[in-house]
Formats: C-alpha cells, sequence, structure tokens
C-alpha cells in the first residue's frame, strides 16, 4: 500500500477530524456525514458554524469546489479565507508545517486542494484544526460524498448495487474503490490496461470484502449495471497526465466513451454521473450526459450538500 494513503490512525480526544480519505473512516461514521448533508439539504434553520472560520487553499483551481465550499459555509453561518498558491509564502519556500501551524492559530479548519498528496498529510500531521481534502491527484473523497449522495436520491441505497466505472483509472476511480469498500456497492472498472488504477488501491479494497472487478472491456463493466460513472480524459493544467500514457491517451481511451449505445447494457433505469467538468464528444456522448439518464447536475448540487455535512462533522457541529 502507498504509505501516503494508508488510513490515518486514531489519535486522541482531543486530535483534529481530519477528512482525507474514506478508507480512513468506517462506514457508520461517513453514513453520519451523509444522514448531516442530506439534513442541510432539507434546511437546518440554525446556523451551526457561526462564528467559525475555514481557510481554502487552492494549489490546483477550480470551479465547483471553490464555490460548493464558500457557499456551504456561508449558508451554514461561518466565514471564509480563501488563499491559492502565489498567494502563500509556501509558493517561496516556506515549511509546510509552519503554514498549519500559523494557520491552525487562526482558523477553525483547513480545505485543501492540491496536486500532491504528501502535501495535504503533511498539513494534517502538523495542523491542530480539520484538514478536509478537497482533491489530490489520487483522491476525490468529498466528489464520492456528493456520489453517493445522489445515487440514493434518485434509486434508493446504494449498498448491494451494481456501479461501473469506464475511462481513466484517475483519482475519482481511486475514490470510487475505497467508497464500495465502506458503503457495500460492487464496483466494475472498464479501463485500458495502461491506465488501471493502482494495485494497492484494488488489493486494499478486496482485503475490506469489497467486489471490485477490472476489466478493459466497457460492456462487461456496464452489462446490468444502475449507474454508469466517467470522468475527463485529461486532468485540468495536465495535457499528457503524470503516468507515462502521454499524447497517446486520447487514442487509448477513445473505445471507452460512454455513449447511447454503451448505456443500453447497463440496467433500464440506470443512472449517468460524471463530475464535471465534462468534454462532450470525448469521454460522453452529447446524448447520454445532457439525456434523461443523466444525473449530473443534482450531482454538481450536491456536492454543497455532501461538503456542509463533512464540515459539520469535522467541526462537531452536527
Amino acid at each position: 500500500m502507498s504509505a501516503a494513503l494508508k488510513p490515518m490512525a486514531g489519535g486522541g480526544e482531543q486530535a483534529p477530524r481530519h477528512f482525507l480519505e474514506l478508507m480512513d473512516f468506517e462506514p457508520a461514521t461517513l453514513r453520519r456525514m451523509l444522514d448531516l448533508a442530506a439534513q442541510t439539504k432539507r434546511g437546518l434553520g440554525a446556523r451551526p458554524l457561526a462564528g467559525k472560520t475555514i481557510a481554502l487553499i487552492f494549489e490546483k483551481p477550480s470551479t465547483r469546489t471553490r464555490v460548493s465550499f464558500e457557499v456551504g459555509i456561508r449558508q451554514l453561518g461561518g466565514d471564509v479565507v480563501f488563499l491559492n498558491a502565489r498567494d502563500m509564502q509556501s509558493s517561496r519556500g516556506e515549511e509546510l508545517s509552519d503554514t498549519a501551524k500559523v494557520l491552525s492559530r487562526y482558523v477553525d479548519a483547513i480545505m485543501m486542494r492540491t496536486h500532491d498528496v504528501n502535501r495535504i498529510r503533511e498539513m494534517a500531521a502538523h495542523a491542530t484544526v480539520p484538514v478536509i481534502n478537497g482533491l489530490t491527484d489520487i483522491s476525490h473523497p468529498c466528489q464520492l460524498m456528493a456520489d453517493v449522495l445522489t445515487f440514493e436520491e434518485h434509486r434508493g441505497p446504494i449498498a448491494g448495487q451494481v456501479v461501473a466505472w469506464v475511462g481513466d483509472g484517475n483519482n475519482v476511480a481511486q475514490s470510487f474503490i475505497q467508497a464500495a469498500a465502506r458503503f457495500g456497492f460492487t464496483l466494475r472498472l472498464a479501463t485500458p490496461p495502461e491506465l488501471r488504477p493502482p494495485q494497492w488501491v484494488v488489493d486494499w479494497a478486496r482485503s475490506q470484502g469489497a467486489t471490485i472487478e477490472l476489466t478493459d472491456d466497457p460492456v462487461e463493466a456496464v452489462r446490468g449495471a444502475r449507474c454508469v460513472v466517467t470522468d475527463a480524459w485529461v486532468s485540468m493544467n495536465d495535457e499528457t497526465g503524470d503516468d507515462g500514457a502521454g499524447p497517446n491517451r486520447h487514442n487509448l481511451l477513445a473505445p471507452y466513451q460512454v455513449t447511447p449505445e454503451l448505456m443500453r447494457h447497463a440496467a433500464p433505469d440506470a443512472i449517468f454521473q460524471h463530475c464535471l467538468p465534462a468534454h462532450r464528444g470525448e469521454e460522453v456522448a452529447a446524448e447520454v450526459i445532457d439525456g434523461p439518464q443523466s444525473v449530473v447536475f443534482d450531482e454538481a448540487e450536491n456536492r454543497l450538500h455532501a461538503q456542509k455535512g463533512v464540515l459539520l462533522w469535522a467541526l462537531g457541529a452536527g
């Protein structure tokens, strides 16, 4: 298992409640966060984060993550400090551990969106306030909380269902593998052999009792699935990826486009998910993402609510 992604060890009673990886939690704790998310979506009435300030650190740009966190925090009564990499002394050589210690004196929680998972782990190791993973190059746990919330709103409990991932075995795919172990659904992943997710995360999920099926055949993955998921073939600011696929990436992934024909192999009531931004005509056909099976905008909205649930849990306010 990657040393950077071993489940976090539990601390004492005063240890901050970090939200870094789904694998760090028992299923009941994640379910509690989703329950809080559902409550906030219905409307809490109160403002449980009144007097709290959360720092949002963006070393990687975003639309949905920034807006959903800012709006969610303010809806809960809190305040926000936005920091991007060029604003911070860490971009000029300050030790990230010093940044973590200083910010912990100013704010009540830190959300960080970064390329390198080791940076967010270092932040969490030295912060005395909760640190929330807003995305790294190998995971996107807040997105998965929104995805599970969205599935269950449309199709009921996700436990025992079949979810199909089609495309690149990227950071969201890796979080889906973790989610399969924690929420009890079967996950089938259809990827080019060159772009499969790391074997360690598959092995970890299987050790937790999850059913993870790997294939290079999209039809095999999608057959009978209640949910079909894909993601962009190239992440923002990363034209070639860092996995060795390089400019051949689009050629490798072309057979994995989610088309109406592919969706016909899924369950008749299957939904389509995509974390956005999407590229119509690449990873998904316009007829799918804009069609009746698509729930991508419900999914995008649920980032707001899912992250409120995570924040309330992390700050002990729910």
